[in-house]
Order: C-alpha cells, then structure tokens, then sequence
C-alpha cells in the first residue's frame, strides 16, 4: 500500500475534514467519517486554519511525503514488517502538548495503518523519526502474540518503550522526543518500583491506565509511563546486547525483566 496521496485531499478539501475522512471509512468499518476525525483529532491531526492551506503547501514543498515513502520502504525490509497505508496530514498547532513534548510531530499507529502528523518546522530527521517510532508500533503489534485489546499498562509503556529505542538505534540520542530526557536513571528507577510495577497489569480501558502512562492530573511525574517505559527497553538492549527487529516478539515481561 504505502503512502497514500494525502496532499491531494488536503488541497480539495482542507477545510473540510470530515470530507476528507469520508475517504478513510474503508479503513474504519462502521465508524462515521465524523467519528473518525474526532478521534484523529484527538492523537494530532489538525483543526482547519485560515492560512492552512499555507501548511499544505510547505509540507509538499519540504517533500514529506517523498521522505516518508523512501524510508518507510527502509524500514519495512529492514524490519521485515507489514506492508500498510500510510496517511499524513498537518499536525495540530494548537494542541499544546504535541507542540510542547513532541516538537508539533505526532502520530497514531494500528496494527494494519498508521497516521503521521508533520508541521513544517519538522525536518527530514524529524519526519523519519515519527516514522521510524510508528512503524516500530506497527510491527510489534502485527508480530506480537496478543492482541492490543487486552493490552496492559506494561505492554503500552513497553510499546512505546521499543519504539523510541528504536529512533535512538537509527538516529542516535539527537533525535529523540524531549520526554527521553526528563528523568534520571535514577529517578526513573524509582518511579518503575514505586509507581508502575504496582499498577504493571491496569487494563486499557481503566481511565489509570492512560493517567499513569501519560502522567496526568499533577499526582504523576510528566509522561511517566513513556520515560519509565524507554529506560527500561534501553537497559534490556544494553544489557543483552539486542537490536529493536529482535525485540518485536518477545514478551513484555521478559523485556521487562520482571521474573
């Protein structure tokens, strides 16, 4: 499948996004268009602006989707992965967390799409980093034996634990989300006994589960479960000497080193 032409809708109908979201339906069985960008919205896509089609523009300019393409074609040999869609639309600017602890770059990953959301400040490096995070997503998903609707809270802050591994393997510590550098070993140590190990087996749909991971309501330190979660992958991998494609189905215990 690959990148899907998504410039094209964006100049049809940028300001119309439930239009645009009538032509992912086919990827959404069941759901209504306006459900769809609802819950896009939610992970980073954008809310139309006056000079949004500015955005569109530079987005092509800067070739995003050429980048994306080339590399994804990268990844998916190098990692053996599935071949999916890939949307990209612009990123939402007002969305002061994306802008905050992900440089205005965002993504959403399913086991058989993903969604990539790019402000035109983001460069090459940035773009391929999203894509190797999400891809990463993509393939533990597809290739580890269970099924994300009984995920737990250490499958989720192990998920994203690999997938930002993952960046710093290819690009090195530079290109890292700013949440990787919040914490101290030492700190973050701690915060995996005394916080997350209690709470490792919170189903999905417990409102916890998401305060935990992403340290909400000031009693959580900031992204809590990201940081905790990618000391732990990074300590797994030094430690046993593995690369992010020998990790896709291991189980999160063991990655964990929980006995």
């Amino acid at each position: 499948m690959s990148v899907i032409r998504t410039d094209q809708w964006l100049l049809d109908s940028y300001h119309q996004p439930i239009d645009i979201c009538e032509q992912l339906k086919g990827y959404f069985p069941k759901v209504p268009a306006a459900e769809i960008y609802e819950y896009l919205k939610m992970h980073g896509m954008y809310r139309p602006l006056k000079r949004g089609l500015e955005q569109v523009a530079a987005l092509r300019k800067n070739k995003v989707w050429e980048i994306v393409e080339k590399d994804y074609l990268t990844l998916r040999k190098s990692w053996d992965g599935p071949d999916i869609p890939i949307f990209i639309f612009p990123s939402d600017v007002t969305n002061r967390k994306i802008q905050r602890d992900f440089n205005g770059k965002s993504g959403l990953a399913f086991k058989d799409k993903l969604f990539l959301f790019f402000t035109e400040q983001n460069m090459e490096k940035e773009i391929r980093a999203v894509l190797t995070h999400e891809y990463n997503h993509v393939c533990r998903l597809a290739k580890f034996r269970k099924s994300e609707d009984f995920y737990v809270l250490l499958d989720t802050i192990i998920l994203e634990g690999l997938a930002e591994n993952a960046v710093r393997e290819r690009f090195g510590s530079g290109y890292l989300s700013n949440w990787t550098s919040y914490y101290t070993d030492q700190e973050l140590e701690k915060m995996w006994m005394v916080l997350l190990h209690p709470n490792k087996n919170i189903k999905k749909t417990d409102r916890k589960h998401m305060e935990l991971l992403y340290g909400l309501r000031r009693t959580y330190p900031k992204m809590l479960g990201y940081c905790v979660g990618y000391y732990l992958v990074r300590k797994y991998m030094e430690e046993k000497k593995l690369s992010s494609k020998e990790l896709f189905t291991l189980p999160t215990h063991l990655i964990a080193q929980i006995e």
